[in-house]
């Protein structure tokens, strides 16, 4: 018999590709002719996905290495200049954003991580020169043509992957929008949509529940609507419904609900630990890996089917380890 399809897989074939700034795979590309490889990027999370990278800088025409450019408000509007020469780069990176972004809808991203600071790729408080001190309030001009074309692609910079719940939710929302794509592309069914909302139940709960309960009224109204206006308002609310961190409060409830699937099932003794350990991880004692993996471990021997579709409890490949350090 094979083993159960894990809940982070998407149904199809399709590959999880995922933009990114060619500089973080090790790509010397960088003003200076160098890189800032990132180990994680490349080593840990590139075995699960395909990079698609992109440098706007070297794509717009400038030469490695380089003098740098940085952002430069000129009364109300954004420039991109290079400080040594006065060379104005807006107009050129601005019209390469737009073209290269409409040229990445056929790639089918799922995720796009960024390099912060940058004037071209930063997500967000990038300097901005003016008259007097810099201020950290702009945005890359290849990144807001990129955030603007694509609102719910799940979008991160490098440097906040270092921190680990915003990490743990970056990958938690690529594979769910990967399953969200393909529940989509398929020749799906208000029973698909159904069966897709039921099976992220839990993982909404855990980010806003507030976005569980309109998607629940969507899907309850879906048939009396168009096929297209049903997918959007359902990836429009369910991609910033995962953006939404997921808080130990809201882990420790989603927890408790599941106990009550075992109410029948577990002896005393095995009922307290598990409570025992939800209650740990609520006073930070354990990271949410714990009773986690007890739960998975209940849900295989007691064969609760309900609970084994549940994509909360492996929303991305365990050996990313993510859940380790939340």
């Amino acid at each position: 018999m094979s083993a159960p399809r894990p809940a982070w897989m998407a149904s199809g074939d399709t590959p999880i590709r995922i933009g990114i700034s060619s500089c973080l795979l090790g790509c010397k590309v960088r003003f200076d002719g160098g890189h800032k490889k990132d180990d994680f990027l490349v080593s840990t999370f590139g075995r699960w996905v395909e990079w698609t990278p992109v440098c706007p800088e070297i794509e717009v025409g400038m030469g490695t290495p380089r003098e740098s450019v940085r952002l430069v408000r000129e009364g109300d509007e954004i420039h991109m200049v290079a400080p040594r020469s006065g060379a104005d780069w807006s107009e050129r990176m601005r019209t390469y954003s737009t073209r290269r972004v409409e040229g990445l809808v056929e790639l089918d991203l799922c995720g796009y991580v960024l390099k912060k600071d940058s004037p071209s790729c930063g997500m967000e408080r990038v300097k901005v020169y003016g008259t007097g001190m810099p201020t950290k309030s702009g945005r890359g001009l290849f990144a807001e043509e990129l955030l603007a074309r694509f609102p719910n692609l799940p979008v991160e910079e490098e440097g906040r992957l270092n921190d680990p719940p915003l990490r743990d939710n970056f990958v938690e929302r690529v594979f769910a929008y990967r399953r969200l794509k393909d529940l989509f592309a398929s020749r799906w069914k208000m029973g698909d949509l159904v069966a897709f909302h039921t099976a992220h139940k839990l993982q909404l709960m855990a980010h806003s529940p507030e976005a569980y309960s309109s998607l629940g009224r969507l899907v309850a109204e879906a048939k009396a609507l168009p096929r297209e206006e049903v997918r959007r308002r359902y990836e429009d609310a369910f991609m910033p419904g995962l953006k939404v961190l997921a808080t130990a409060r809201r882990n420790t409830n989603v927890l408790q609900h599941v106990l009550g699937y075992f109410k029948k099932l577990l002896d005393a003794d095995a009922r307290a630990e598990l409570l025992g350990l939800i209650g740990d991880y609520h006073k930070g004692l354990v990271p949410l890996v714990v009773p986690v993996t007890l739960i998975r471990h209940h849900v295989r021997t007691h064969g609760v089917a309900y609970l084994a579709g549940q994509t909360y409890l492996e929303p991305h490949p365990k050996e990313l380890m993510l859940r380790n350090h939340v």
